[in-house]
């Protein structure tokens, strides 16, 4: 009976278990829709931020700010190479946007792993983490931390997205840093998420006419003006641009962790299905047995009294 009665404690623990998993999944679905949402109502304005910096270069060559990458310097994306090449060590930030729970797969390692590659590159730069996994596995590693630097993933908004490319902007100004990396989960469709590492500052223009989807021989309008001047529509510009591509990449990690979390909750959930099944069937054995054991005794108590 002992015996039972343990199988009947795991069947109820797990039960439990199972009715977490699937109130988490559901909350996760939830989330990544509204994620999304918010995402797919901001985006015309940043693509727009964006045609306008490639219209404003393409007709003002001559344009130089100290937000623009040098034409000789090649530019990496996915396979982000840094301080390679002009022999002078530059002082790199990276922005590590990882989650602030676990029970996500392996959205949060797969982050990690792909910041520590760039991190070997960039010799020792200051790391900027926004979530509470990421920022605690890196300040546990004794990597160089910005302290102060502390938001949270969970529902990302434009706000958050400005803070935190002013902060950016006032170190490259004061040349605190010079250049700025930002690395995170891009959800590409249901079934794939892939790692993103971008480099933000200095903006590159070549690769900025590639993100808006132009071609070398493309060209805007050419009866557009710009007042007071290019330069200074620049200024204003490379601001919005930043925090545009920040909180871009804020909804995608975020809804990419959602995506994965659903995944993992969705995958446990069967998992325990398949261990109920199994306890039911187990303890369904044990209480034959122990009514055919009763059933014994009870017909040998009577034929001893025979």
């Amino acid at each position: 009976m002992s015996n039972m009665r343990e199988i009947k404690t795991r069947i109820k623990s797990i039960q439990d278990t199972e009715q977490i998993t699937k109130a988490m999944k559901l909350i996760s679905a939830s989330k990544l829709k509204k994620a999304r949402q918010q995402l797919e109502h901001a985006l015309p304005y940043f693509t727009k931020v964006k045609s306008t910096i490639a219209d404003i270069l393409l007709h003002s060559e001559s344009v130089q700010n100290k937000f623009f990458e040098k034409p000789q310097e090649p530019y990496k994306d996915e396979d982000t190479t840094v301080n390679k090449g002009d022999g002078v060590k530059k002082k790199v930030g990276i922005i590590v946007i990882t989650g602030d729970k676990g029970l996500a797969g392996g959205y949060n390692h797969n982050i990690i792993k792909a910041a520590e590659q760039l991190i070997t590159e960039a010799g020792d730069p200051q790391l900027f983490v926004a979530g509470v996994i990421g920022r605690n596995y890196f300040i546990k590693k004794h990597f160089n931390v910005d302290k102060d630097f502390d938001y949270p993933v969970q529902n990302p908004t434009v706000y958050r997205a400005r803070d935190i490319s002013e902060i950016l902007l006032e170190k490259y100004v004061y040349h605190e840093l010079d250049e700025v990396y930002l690395v995170y989960t891009e959800l590409v469709n249901a079934m794939r998420m892939v790692t993103r590492q971008i480099k933000l500052l200095p903006v590159n223009i070549e690769a900025l006419k590639e993100d808006i989807g132009m071609t070398e021989n493309e060209h805007f309008d050419d009866m557009i003006l710009y007042e007071p001047s290019p330069a200074a529509m620049i200024e204003v510009l490379i601001p919005k641009y930043l925090k545009g591509v920040i909180y871009g990449a804020l909804v995608e990690a975020f809804t990419s962790e959602q995506n994965a979390r659903m995944a993992a909750m969705d995958n446990a959930t069967a998992n325990a299905d398949e261990i109920l099944n199994e306890l039911k069937l187990n303890y369904n054995r044990a209480r034959q047995s122990a009514i055919t054991q009763e059933i014994s005794e009870i017909v040998g108590g009577t034929a001893a009294l025979q």
